[in-house]
């Protein structure tokens, strides 16, 4: 009975589930269900013979009543799933139109787009078959106009044949003759445009060059301001009072002539009050020498032991000052693995002058000079500041060893294993030597411009003016001399000559001549610079 009771809920629930596709088999299921459950319950009844024959009906009213039940049941069932069944089918009928209508509007919009393209494509070909009608035409046209054009031709060229051969006749020459003589003439009208246009690009070149080369070397001198040194042959020691004279002389000169003998110097003794004279060419012994007389005048002892021992003192405080100084500038310019002997040889430059000026501070002027420039011009900075510090190293031997202090140098620098470019750069800076880098030009050049720039040397303004005045006085006296400039502070002497008087080669023998005088009649530094300029100019008027 529970069986069966629950029967309609769980058909229920089974056809709320399933289609309508499964309805009709679920509706069959639960009848045969119903069929067999009652089956069972009579054949239960009739094994058991409970109350007889009463029983049995009372069983066989209930089984009537639930099989009517269940058939009501299952006719309620087959209702609901034939209108589930109905609604479905609506639904999905409802579906199907809308789908469909809507594909029928797309079909509709792409028929529609489709006629929009084939009407483009139409016009296109219409398009195209009046442009093949208009290039056939044309064809036509410019096949016309080909054959007028090659008929004109064909005339011209019987007509230029005729002219030729009548410009032969007149000219008596022949087209090939004509183009020898036209071609000549213009190769000689573009060489000489060619030398001209040569001749001002060289000179414009020039210009530029010369500029920028005094750009650089104005940078060069105006980085590095050095203090000028004068030179010296001659030290004055002054004197508590002339009594310490007699006392330096000493008996029958004993003491003076130990001084002399053991610092190499002059010491002069003469009217000038309250003062001694010390005179020697060599800065060092004179510098020994005027140390040790300031301290013999200090202590006031002064006997032949004395002056030896203090002469032995200053000699040891002189050479570590000399080997400080070396030190100090190698230090000062950034020169590295430089020899302790040519450190040496460089401070003994602090004694050293030329003309009087400072050789060791015209090395370090040059070298940083050449540093400065070196920089500019792509050299190497710091080998350019080493061959600049060490150019003028042979000065400090050259008054033992003979030689130009340039070879002498070169010499010392090439013992010590010392870069052979740096070499070659020291024994060439005075032309001594055939130079083989740039690195030569360029110590050559800051040598000058360290040794020539006004106030190096100890010259006067009267006597630096009056040996300006000299040189170009020597240079306007020579016959055919249009003007004459000194410049370069004296260090060049330029010419402009007369074209019309002096000749290509009579310029070259002129420079000679006035070289060879100015030797003869001046004493200058260093050395002149000759320049002739001879111009010839050709000018005419457009009109």
């Amino acid at each position: 009975m529970m069986t069966i009771g629950l029967l309609p809920a769980l058909t229920t629930g089974l056809l709320a589930q399933l289609s309508w596709g499964g309805i009709i088999s679920v509706v069959a299921l639960v009848v045969a269900v119903v069929i067999v459950a009652l089956q069972a319950l009579l054949l239960r009844q009739r094994r058991g013979g409970v109350d007889g024959d009463g029983t049995l009906a009372q069983a066989r009213e209930e089984g009537e009543l639930i099989r009517q039940k269940a058939n009501l049941e299952a006719e309620n069932i087959v209702k609901e799933a034939r209108i589930k069944a109905k609604e479905e089918l609506i639904a999905s009928r409802d579906d199907f139109e809308a789908s469909t209508k809507q594909r029928r509007k797309e079909m509709q919009k792409a028929e529609e787009r489709l006629t929009a393209k084939e009407d483009n494509v139409d016009k296109k070909l219409e398009q195209l078959d009046k442009r093949a009608a208009d290039l056939e035409e044309r064809d036509k046209e410019l096949r016309a106009q080909s054959e007028a054009l090659k008929v004109k031709k064909d005339d011209l060229e019987v007509k230029i044949g005729q002219q030729i051969r009548e410009l032969e006749r007149v000219a008596g020459l022949t087209q090939e003759e004509a183009k020898r003589q036209l071609l000549a003439r213009l190769e000689e009208s573009l060489e000489s445009e060619r030398g001209t246009l040569i001749h001002r690009f060289q000179e414009e070149n020039k210009q530029l060059l010369i500029q920028e080369a005094q750009e650089v070397m104005i940078t060069a001198m105006q980085r590095y301001a050095g203090d000028c040194a004068y030179e010296r042959t001659t030290s004055t020691i002054p004197l508590p009072n002339e009594e310490m004279k007699g006392r330096i002389i000493g008996r029958e000169g004993r003491n003076i002539r130990t001084i002399e003998a053991a610092t190499g110097v002059n010491v002069l003794i003469d009217d000038t009050p309250e003062a001694v004279v010390i005179s020697c060419f060599d800065p060092v012994r004179r510098e020994i020498a005027r140390i040790t007389m300031e301290r013999l005048v200090a202590d006031g002892r002064i006997h032949p032991a004395r002056v030896e021992e203090i002469v032995a003192k200053v000699r040891k405080d002189v050479e570590a000052e000399i080997q400080k100084a070396g030190q100090d500038t190698v230090n000062q310019l950034g020169i590295t693995r430089l020899r302790q002997n040519i450190v040496t040889l460089l401070g003994r430059l602090k004694y050293r002058y030329s003309y009087s000026q400072n050789v060791l501070m015209h090395s370090i002027e040059v070298a940083s000079m050449m540093g400065a420039i070196a920089a500019q011009v792509g050299l190497d900075e710091h080998k350019a500041r080493r061959a600049g510090l060490l150019h003028d190293i042979g000065k400090a031997v050259d008054h033992e060893v003979e030689g130009t202090h340039a070879l002498i140098g070169a010499d010392l620098l090439k013992r010590a294993g010392e870069d052979d470019e740096v070499v070659n750069a020291v024994a060439a800076h005075h032309e001594e030597t055939e130079k083989s880098s740039l690195m030569a030009i360029l110590v050559q050049i800051c040598d000058a411009l360290s040794a020539s720039r006004p106030g190096a040397r100890s010259e006067t303004t009267e006597l630096y003016l009056k040996r300006l005045e000299q040189l170009e006085s020597i240079g306007n006296a020579f016959d055919g001399v249009e003007n004459c400039y000194a410049i370069q502070a004296g260090r060049e002497l330029r010419v402009i000559v007369q074209p019309e008087k002096i000749s290509e080669e009579r310029a070259s023998i002129l420079a000679r001549e006035m070289a060879e005088r100015i030797e003869k009649e001046m004493r200058y530094p260093g050395q002149i610079r000759v320049s002739i300029i001879r111009e010839t100019r050709s000018i005419d008027y457009a009109k």
